[in-house]
């Protein structure tokens, strides 16, 4: 088990360098701009206001949220180091850009980024499939809050953590978020969240290691509970159940 789990979490690691490798072009057209530090809790963009520029995230991690009736936030997003934000956009931000750890970013104007995409034969694929992954990150927020459960979009949601930053020996995850903006961007209460993650340490899926750490005890139990397309049985067609 613990040689499977060693697997999982290697082919982890190799997700997340087939992400960082495959935006270094794009990341090529913003070299020349000077890096910005933006302090935790600052905004780089706000929701409504013109996109003159995009941003590509040099260092730390960035929450992307709307405001919705009555003050409510709803987190659409994170992006991490290597990421550019705003490139799938036409005329106006759809959301507030907030820095969630202290972060290190760099802007281009629209105008500049354009021009380099156009002039350039590799980077035009790039660009392309920088807007298809966006376009598939955004089904799979709408199947995630439209159909899952709360235990299913957690363990979709910790999955998803794990295959995009990796983890460190003995499977142990570090999220920098907190577990507002976790319930916030999976459309739960933190109560939720909280008790949620209980259910999942009581049946030794993951462990809790303070406020911002969970080790993964079992990387198989959790992509089955999390209620993905790989769970089913391709013999019998049914869930395979986890106890």
């Amino acid at each position: 088990m613990l040689m499977q789990r060693n697997q999982a979490f290697d082919h982890a690691e190799v997700a997340n360098e087939a992400i960082t490798i495959g935006q270094q072009p794009l990341a090529s057209v913003f070299q020349t701009a000077p890096t910005e530090t933006v302090e935790a809790g600052k905004a780089l963009c706000w929701e409504g206001d013109a996109v003159k520029h995009f941003f590509h995230i040099q260092q730390g991690v960035v929450r992307l949220h709307r405001i919705i009736g009555e003050g409510r936030r709803a987190v659409t997003g994170f992006h991490f180091a290597g990421d550019v934000i705003g490139a799938f956009l036409q005329d106006d931000f759809l959301f507030t850009a907030e820095a969630v750890t202290d972060c290190k970013v760099r802007r281009i104007s629209r105008k500049s980024f354009h021009e380099e995409v156009v002039r350039s034969e590799s980077l035009r694929p790039e660009y392309i499939n920088l807007l298809c992954r966006e376009t598939m990150a955004a089904h799979d927020q709408m199947v995630l809050l439209s159909k899952k459960n709360a235990e299913e979009r957690l363990c979709s949601f910790i999955m998803t953590m794990a295959n995009r930053r990796g983890t460190t020996q003995k499977g142990l995850l570090h999220i920098p978020m907190n577990r507002q903006d976790i319930a916030d961007y999976l459309g739960m209460t933190i109560e939720t969240v909280s008790r949620t993650i209980s259910k999942l340490a009581l049946r030794n899926v993951v462990a809790s290691e303070g406020r911002h750490d969970l080790r993964i005890l079992s990387f198989s139990r959790l992509q089955q509970l999390s209620g993905n397309a790989d769970d089913f049985s391709a013999e019998t067609c049914h869930r395979m159940s986890v106890h």
